[in-house]
């Protein structure tokens, strides 16, 4: 949707960034500002800086910054229309409606059209399942045996089939008057100029990928058979991206559950959901993400990781703790064993077994100190000392002093540890560690002292031109930012002068 600058400007103007960005995070007076540590990355420090008297907001760590529909988007992964439509609905602005371009009504079928065929394969692939011979026999026959699946489970997820012809698809969909270039946009069809038009998913039962809002956006397909790769998910596309979507949230984000259970498979969500734990949802073919994680945080502040018990998954639950430490989330991991995943686990031992499971799980600190462990002979006193010192590393990583001091009597206890001695490495550590990223934030110190004189004089100043850099390097951005940037957000130094310049030029369609 477009919405001219005057709207736009209205918005901006009656949504003052400090209050706005005050209801997510928590923000602190400093000078003629506010500050807190930075939404977007990790930090102990506060570098996150907002100004109202220029209605922006910058971090000097990761260099994020903008106004306040910039930061709406950001924080709330949402697009520039949906971030307007909500600041306008917060400061009671109407928003007008208007006859969209013939270029913005393209973009919006070609989408819808994705959507529609998703769900037409979707329930071609469920008839299939269903309704068919080799269906039941083959598809139906692995839910049920395999898998211990109910009709009620299979029909609430949209499970399907998809058929041993590797065109199957492709001439049905050809048949309700797809075209080629939709369904190979959809990522379900590929096309060869030698061997012609072949499905992506042939010979597989079949899992639709929903997106938040409950639309079909891929599919994940589990091969039947022994060929190789045993699953396979509709590759990116305008609707689809892996790294942004998890699979079973939009079911997840509704229950009354406690935090959300994370997994690797949308079979273990499957199973879970079925199980009464219509919390878990799972990544989909890749590791963890840290737009995922940051998606999961809109809805909650707990994870619980219920990994894989091999190898594999517990480096998996590793990466995915300190990602969601990142982003602050906290981090439970539910120990599986003696099973590999939630699905055997629950075949066998059920679902008050696995309740007691998630009642027992332990933290994500706790997870890596007991992986630790297994690293080192703590009956030699050698390995022993060693063993104390790379765990007092891990618990100097704690911010919160009663929190910290919570972890070393705890694993003081455990452990056979001395108290004060394991109290003193961990403050030796945190100190090391300390001094560790003084050294490596100082390295180039003229170069950063120059840099520190010049923000202090005016932070947004290496901000404001980097963007207008961008822009003249691109000049496509113009178009793209229209109504997110604009030459009142060029304010320092002589960059608005330069600003007004390239817009000048850029408007009147000249190559800057």
């Amino acid at each position: 949707m477009y919405y001219p600058d005057e709207i736009i400007n209205e918005v901006r103007e009656k949504n003052d960034i400090v209050d706005v960005i005050n209801e997510s995070v928590g923000l602190q007076k400093s000078g003629s500002e506010w500050k807190c540590c930075c939404p977007f990355h990790h930090e102990k420090t506060p570098s996150f800086y907002v100004s109202r008297d220029k209605q922006m907001y910058y971090c000097f760590g990761c260099h994020a910054g903008g106004n306040v529909i910039t930061w709406k988007m950001k924080y709330e992964n949402v697009s520039f229309t949906e971030a307007v439509q909500d600041l306008a609905k917060r400061a009671g602005v109407q928003l007008p409606e208007r006859e969209l371009s013939a270029k913005e009504k393209k973009v919006i079928s070609h989408r819808q059209q994705l959507y529609e065929v998703n769900r037409t394969s979707a329930n071609y692939f469920y008839a299939l399942l269903t309704r068919t011979d080799r269906g039941r026999e083959l598809g139906l026959k692995y839910y049920h045996d395999t898998r211990k699946f109910t009709d009620e489970t299979i029909h609430k997820f949209g499970l399907g089939y998809a058929a041993l012809q590797r065109d199957d698809l492709y001439q049905y969909l050809k048949g309700k008057g797809f075209t080629n270039d939709l369904m190979r946009d959809a990522g379900l069809v590929d096309f060869d100029e030698r061997t012609g038009p072949h499905d992506r998913f042939w010979n597989r039962v079949m899992v639709p990928i929903l997106d938040i809002n409950g639309k079909i956006i891929g599919f994940g397909g589990r091969v039947l058979g022994d060929a190789k790769p045993k699953y396979v998910n509709t590759k990116d596309t305008e609707i689809f991206d892996k790294g942004r979507n998890l699979f079973g949230l939009n079911i997840a984000r509704h229950s009354r559950r406690r935090g959300v259970i994370l997994c690797e498979g949308y079979m273990d969500v499957i199973s879970q959901h079925q199980a009464g734990f219509d919390n878990a949802i799972a990544s989909l073919g890749t590791a963890l993400t840290e737009n995922q994680a940051a998606l999961i945080k809109r809805y909650t502040s707990e994870v619980y990781l219920a990994y894989d018990s091999d190898g594999a998954g517990i480096n998996a639950a590793k990466r995915a703790i300190g990602i969601l430490r990142n982003v602050g989330l906290s981090q439970r991991i539910i120990d599986l064993k003696p099973y590999k995943d939630p699905d055997e686990f629950l075949k066998n031992l059920g679902a008050e077994a696995y309740e007691e499971r998630i009642k027992n799980a332990i933290t994500g600190r706790i997870f890596e100190i007991h992986q630790l462990r297994e690293q080192y002979d703590i009956n030699d006193p050698e390995e022993k000392t060693r063993f104390m010192k790379a765990t007092a590393s891990i618990l100097a990583g704690i911010d919160d002093i009663t929190e910290r001091g919570n972890y070393i009597e705890s694993v003081s206890q455990e452990y056979v540890f001395n108290r004060d001695e394991m109290k003193r490495l961990v403050t030796t550590a945190g100190v090391a560690n300390m001094r560790q990223k003084e050294y490596e934030e100082s390295a180039p110190r003229a170069q950063r002292e120059q840099a520190s004189r010049r923000e202090k004089k005016d932070p947004y100043e290496k901000a404001q031109k980097t963007l207008l850099t961008m822009m003249v390097d691109d000049q496509s951005l113009f178009g793209k930012l229209k109504g997110i940037i604009s030459l009142e957000d060029f304010t320092s130094g002589l960059v608005p002068q330069v600003a007004e310049y390239v817009f000048q030029r850029a408007d009147a369609g000249e190559k800057v």
